[in-house]
């Protein structure tokens, strides 16, 4: 893997604009999945999906399998986010002041988010009857 970093951003709750830049973490495998990465002041929301577009039966057989238990047995919140075009999921969390810990909790998910697409997709191989 190439070097991949993720930057955390401030935004305000009510208007959605961004009010600073709070840090760059480099991050491992997983982190090309993420689409959007903020803190709004109370916590930290991390966006993910499939890194690829994916058919409409893949759509239902992901979400069914993806182990989304691993993250919250690690104390993260995670809900899937259907409303957007391939499965996607929002994970919440609190923010680490010091650089390291929170680049060590960045690490942490992205770790189970790599394994969990790895599992995902492999599980849904020649399930393509059950989904239609």
């Amino acid at each position: 893997m190439e070097f991949s970093s993720l930057v955390l951003v401030e935004r305000d709750k009510h208007t959605n604009h961004i009010i600073r830049e709070m840090g760059s973490y480099e991050v491992s495998e997983g982190s090309e999945y993420i689409t959007k990465l903020y803190y709004d002041g109370d916590s930290v929301h991390l966006f993910f999906d499939t890194g690829r577009d994916v058919e409409e039966w893949e759509f239902s057989a992901i979400f069914d399998l993806f182990d989304t238990a691993a993250f919250e047995a690690k104390g993260y919140e995670i809900e899937d986010d259907d409303d957007q075009y391939n499965p996607t999921w929002h994970v919440t969390f609190g923010y680490e002041e010091e650089h390291e810990a929170f680049k060590k909790k960045l690490n942490e998910i992205c770790g189970l988010i790599d394994e969990g697409m790895e599992k995902v997709f492999a599980d849904i191989k020649g399930k393509e009857a059950e989904y239609q």
